[in-house]
């Protein structure tokens, strides 16, 4: 039985009144949610809250859940929405940080010399890129932010995302397609790539 499956059982069984099984599915995704809360509120202590926040709403919604997409997808969109109105009621516009770590960078084609970060210059280039990352996802439109969040940084499918978001697979391909333009965009200066380069 897959994880999809097990969720809709929990998910059954909590709708018939079982609050265990709902505490089940809060344990397990209690740390995901943070993760991702997190991307959007910098505050440990305020993430904390948003996210019990949202798993109340979860838990009052939970009637209304019919299956049609996996509970985790769910939860995410009332996670997101949650933050963001937490963010408007803050008077906060949603930051976005991006701590890539020397694992991550391997990810990026030109980026060989990240490979060996023992070196002060490549510390002071890894940091470099980091900031102009951080600095490139918090100048995105907030559904740019969103989608290339989800996908690179919690390794959400685009059906996930596309769940989460609202809206149709093919404008998550293309959200996460000009977040990764914007972004290498910016890289281009620091890594000596040539316009035409993919990352």
């Amino acid at each position: 039985m897959g994880d999809r499956e097990i969720d809709q059982q929990l998910v059954e069984r909590a709708q018939h009144g079982d609050k265990h099984a709902f505490e089940l599915l809060v344990v397990k995704y209690q740390r995901k949610l943070g993760r991702l809360l997190s991307r959007f509120i910098r505050d440990q202590a305020e993430v904390e809250d948003v996210a019990q926040e949202a798993f109340i709403k979860a838990y009052r919604a939970l009637p209304s859940f019919r299956g049609e997409s996996a509970f985790y997808t769910w939860l995410y969109r009332i996670g997101i929405n949650t933050a963001k109105n937490y963010l408007v009621s803050q008077g906060r516009r949603a930051p976005t940080t991006t701590e890539f770590s020397s694992d991550e960078a391997e990810g990026f084609e030109d980026a060989d010399q990240l490979r060996d970060i023992n070196t002060p210059e490549n510390e002071l280039l890894s940091k470099q890129i980091a900031e102009t990352v951080n600095n490139a996802m918090d100048s995105l439109p907030e559904e740019l932010r969103t989608a290339i969040t989800l996908r690179e940084i919690e390794g959400m499918s685009y059906e996930d995302i596309a769940g989460v978001m609202n809206c149709p697979i093919g404008t998550v391909r293309s959200r996460i397609f000009r977040a990764r333009e914007a972004i290498a965009e910016k890289l281009r200066p620091l890594l000596g790539t040539a316009r035409d380069t993919r990352w």
